[in-house]
C-alpha cells in the first residue's frame, strides 16, 4: 500500500511540474493612472515560457528572449504595436515603450502616455500573442481612476470599453 501511495504522490508531483512547464497562454496587464506623474503607466506581464515560444514564431528560430537584448526589445515593440488605448473621443493615445525586463519566470513590457485632461471612458485593444494563439487570454486591471476595473480579452474580442464614474 505504501508503494502505491508513494507512486501516486510522485505521479502527481511530476504532473504538476509538467503542467507548469507548458505554455499558459495568459498575460496580465495593469493600466495605472498615476496621479504623481499624471501619466498612464502600463505594465504587461507575460510568462517567459510563452514569450520564448512566441519570439521563435515571430522573429525566427534563433530568437532568444532570455539571453538576447535585441529579442527582448523586439518583443517589447511587438507588444507596443498590439496594445492600444483610445480616449473618450476614440482618438488613440500615443503610447511610448519605456522598457522591458526579464524577472524570474516573467517577462515585463512597460509603456506610458500622458493622461488626457478629461477622460470619461477608455477603449482598449490588446492583441499581443492573440495573433499567434486564438486561445490566448489577456487580462487587464485598470487602477487609479475610480474603483478597480478588469477587462478580459478572449476568443474574437478585439476592443473593450470601460467607463469612469464622474466624481
Amino acid at each position: 500500500m505504501n508503494k502505491i501511495v508513494n507512486w501516486a504522490i510522485g505521479a502527481l508531483l511530476f504532473a504538476a511540474f509538467s503542467l507548469s512547464a507548458h505554455q499558459q497562454k495568459t498575460a496580465i496587464s495593469t493600466v495605472l493612472f498615476n496621479p504623481r506623474t499624471e501619466n498612464i503607466e502600463i505594465m504587461h506581464r507575460f510568462r517567459v515560457h510563452d514569450a520564448e515560444h512566441a519570439v521563435k514564431q515571430i522573429f525566427g528560430k534563433d530568437a532568444d528572449i532570455i539571453d538576447s537584448k535585441k529579442t527582448q526589445n523586439q518583443f517589447g515593440e511587438y507588444v507596443n504595436q498590439r496594445f492600444n488605448l483610445f480616449a473618450s473621443n476614440q482618438q488613440p493615445l500615443p503610447l511610448k515603450m519605456v522598457g522591458v525586463e526579464l524577472e524570474g519566470q516573467f517577462f515585463w513590457v512597460y509603456q506610458e502616455t500622458t493622461q488626457p485632461t478629461t477622460l470619461d471612458n477608455l477603449t482598449i485593444r490588446h492583441d499581443a500573442l492573440r495573433d499567434l494563439w486564438p486561445e490566448q487570454v489577456n487580462t487587464i486591471n485598470v487602477e487609479g481612476k475610480g474603483k478597480l476595473q478588469t477587462l478580459t480579452f478572449t476568443d474574437s474580442i478585439e476592443l473593450l470599453k470601460l467607463t469612469f464614474k464622474t466624481q
